[in-house]
């Protein structure tokens, strides 16, 4: 299968998506897999995983929902108060539901000690007992929190969202693949190669900005723990999926086609169990 290991649905509510400011416009809206389908029919991905947007229960039955009814949606990367003392009683209600692989957190909205809190640390640690993965949606300057959460944790399989958000526009590249190089050490750490059109300017980019980021986490992570994802619809905003995809597919090809299906399926199938 060829799989899109990172996009979104939502139904669109302005009070409470308020980070889609005014300069976001094109996504204000509702984005429904009825949206995606033929999009990912055209670009030739055979399936998705929907990850969470909003930080609430009813966002997880949300997409768990939208997975039972589209069958291109092949997983969910849910959203589950990691700090509740009712945590692991959750937990095990939602490992009822095949569908559902992993959890994420909007640790980007947090401060940066956010992940080296021992309250989310013990809660992190009990997804390893329904094999729940675990997505990190962080900012360079939260590095340094993930790397001591995977070096707590070994026993949770990790991916990284959109190589961690490196100020691509800035070309500052020195001290966040430090920072990576240290993560990608942990076997059980995996990075997803997507959300970088909306790290670049996203009205001027050119795919050479984006092929230094991309030979850090080649060479860091190699080809079997590198996975893409379109960050669609949020993507949106500086590049259409074709786009998007290609600027992944461009760099890829000299690698020859067996890198290319491992990027582009096979290594989201493993980790998320597809």
């Amino acid at each position: 299968m060829t799989i899109d290991a990172h996009q979104h649905f939502w139904f669109y509510t302005p009070e409470r998506d308020t980070w889609i400011t005014d300069d976001m416009a094109v996504i204000r809206r509702d984005f429904l897999p009825a949206d995606l389908e033929p999009v990912l029919k055209a670009n030739g991905i055979d399936g998705c995983v929907a990850v969470q947007a909003d930080q609430s229960d009813a966002e997880t039955t949300l997409l768990v929902g939208l997975a039972n009814a589209y069958d291109f949606v092949k997983g969910v990367v849910g959203w589950v108060d990691l700090r509740s003392n009712q945590l692991y009683d959750k937990l095990e209600v939602y490992s009822q539901y095949e569908e559902l692989k992993g959890f994420r957190h909007v640790a980007q909205a947090e401060p940066d000690d956010f992940l080296m809190r021992p309250e989310v640390i013990r809660g992190i640690r009990q997804l390893a007992a329904f094999d729940f993965t675990y997505d990190i949606l962080i900012y360079p300057s939260q590095l340094k929190a993930a790397l001591h959460l995977v070096r707590e944790v070994p026993e949770v399989n990790f991916v990284i969202d959109h190589l961690a958000k490196p100020y691509i526009k800035k070309q500052e590249i020195t001290r966040w693949s430090n920072w990576m190089g240290e993560l990608a050490k942990h076997p059980n750490v995996h990075c997803k190669v997507s959300g970088m059109v909306t790290e670049a300017d996203w009205h001027g980019w050119s795919k050479k900005d984006f092929f230094p980021y991309l030979d850090v986490v080649f060479e860091q992570f190699g080809p079997d723990r590198l996975m893409f994802g379109s960050d669609w619809p949020v993507c949106l905003v500086a590049a259409d999926y074709t786009q998007v995809k290609t600027l992944v597919e461009d760099y890829v090809a000299p690698w020859g086609a067996e890198v290319r299906q491992k990027v582009f399926g096979a290594n989201a199938v493993r980790f998320y169990k597809l």
